[in-house]
């Protein structure tokens, strides 16, 4: 009771709150002169104190080297500085752990990214040899400019409960909602470089490393900051746990569209039922079969059972090399009784590099993200083949907005006249009212290539 009262007089009046008042709440875990409290594990990096930070050296032919700290940690807010070379990919581990029975002592957990690269997602969140990236910064582009190369960076993480949330030179880089690991040990990654002997040697250093563990909820940053200067919290939530959704999105009104694990709430396009053939669900995702490219040849487009007007529609997706799909909505599955997919205005999903398609339409209206044969999405844009990438969708009567890992790529408006000349002059001119339905199915089309979905929840608005 003691606790809950604490913390409710903290979100009541500390609001403006966002570090420990007093130095005295924080726990030093490098003392600048030894690596007392410290021990490595994995790879032979080696790790020395030099000028008062901890630099890790790589070593060739060697695997993924962390120092580690003796003690374990549960909810607590870690802070420290890095500097890293532009050559190497680094990490700090959270609530970590090397038994045994897992590996033969391999070290897993979370990870705060380090990436000088130009892919740039340091901040994000990765899962150490075990299930990937749960928080990659292709989910919160404008995040991707808090690091600086060359200099030192300040960090802070926060990690109370089921939340982690990372910040890199007061961006907010994310926000997580996981509970796999509710405690373990801090690391500081040294990344192998294999037998680059051009990376040999290459540094990654850390300082003024300090933690708060006392009543660490009571420092956590706030999500709806009252002070003059307010941190960013700016980073989207999401779950380390697929088809699921956190407590933000449950308060915010979005539900999930397929549950990760029948085929409830989706038929076939033409069918009364699901497809037998052609579509499967694995691990948690809803994944269309290769099927030698043809358009709804196999297993035939999926849709909704219902029918949406307003909302927005988030999908997160993975494509093979080449391939082709879409998401579609204002579906008519009657449209068309013929060959081919059903109709309705398509979220293009493509690979532009490989697939021909991407060179074909007008001015690019057929590259990934485009509202299909109508309005090009522009040719350089945040995605990667082989990760997940999201798709957000949003309608809102007749305005609608297409995004892309957290980046706008088209917008338009339906149903008036700029609207019906641009239809008529695409491969959708002889459908009649094409894109004008006040309501319609939502579709994810079977093309003939892999494409892997998973996380489809929608908001209606």
């Amino acid at each position: 009771m003691k606790k809950f009262l604490l913390a409710l007089c903290a979100a009541t009046m500390l609001q403006t709150l966002t570090f420990p008042l007093n130095a005295e709440e924080w726990t030093t875990l490098f003392n600048g002169k030894n690596l007392k409290g410290w021990t490595q594990r994995g790879g032979k990096a080696t790790y020395k104190v030099e000028n008062g930070a901890i630099v890790g050296y790589s070593k060739t032919n060697t695997e993924n080297s962390f120092l580690c700290t003796k003690q374990d940690y549960g909810d607590f807010i870690l802070e420290f500085e890095f500097l890293v070379d532009d050559a190497l990919n680094s990490g700090v581990q959270l609530r970590s752990h090397s038994t045994k029975d897992y590996q033969n002592g391999r070290v897993h957990g979370y990870q705060f990214e380090i990436d000088p690269s130009t892919r740039a997602w340091t901040g994000g969140i990765y899962d150490e040899a075990r299930r990937g990236w749960l928080y990659p910064l292709i989910k919160n582009v404008p995040a991707q400019r808090a690091f600086k190369n060359n200099e030192w960076n300040r960090v802070r993480i926060e990690a109370v409960g089921r939340r982690i949330r990372t910040w890199v030179n007061d961006i907010n880089c994310a926000d997580l909602i996981d509970e796999v690991d509710a405690s373990g040990f801090i690391a500081l990654q040294v990344h192998s470089i294999g037998g680059d002997t051009s990376k040999e040697g290459k540094t990654i250093s850390w300082r003024n490393i300090r933690i708060c563990t006392q009543d660490a909820y009571l420092y956590s940053t706030p999500d709806v900051p009252s002070s003059q200067n307010p941190p960013d919290v700016s980073a989207p939530q999401l779950s380390g746990t697929d088809n699921a959704l956190t407590g933000t999105e449950q308060r915010e009104g979005w539900k999930l569209l397929w549950d990760g694990k029948t085929t409830e709430g989706w038929r076939g396009a033409r069918l009364d039922h699901f497809p037998e053939k052609g579509w499967s669900i694995r691990n948690g995702e809803l994944i269309v079969h290769k099927a030698g490219g043809g358009e709804s040849t196999n297993g035939g487009d999926i849709v909704t059972t219902r029918t949406y007007r307003n909302f927005m529609l988030s999908v997160d997706f993975k494509i093979t090399n080449g391939a082709n799909s879409g998401i579609k909505y204002f579906v008519d599955p009657e449209m068309n009784k013929g060959a081919g997919s059903a109709i309705g205005c398509e979220f293009q999903i493509l690979d532009d590099e490989r697939h021909p398609d991407a060179k074909l339409g007008v001015k690019g209206n057929r590259r990934l993200g485009s509202l299909y044969d109508l309005i090009p999405a522009p040719e350089q844009k945040p995605f990667h083949i082989g990760v997940w990438n999201t798709a957000l969708i949003i309608v809102q009567d007749k305005h609608v907005e297409h995004w892309l890992n957290g980046v706008k790529l088209l917008e338009y408006n339906r149903d008036d006249q700029e609207w019906n000349a641009l239809v008529a002059y695409s491969k959708y001119k002889d459908w009649p009212n094409f894109g004008n339905a006040a309501e319609g199915h939502i579709l994810l089309q079977d093309h003939g290539d892999e494409v892997h979905f998973k996380n489809i929840k929608i908001k209606e608005l």
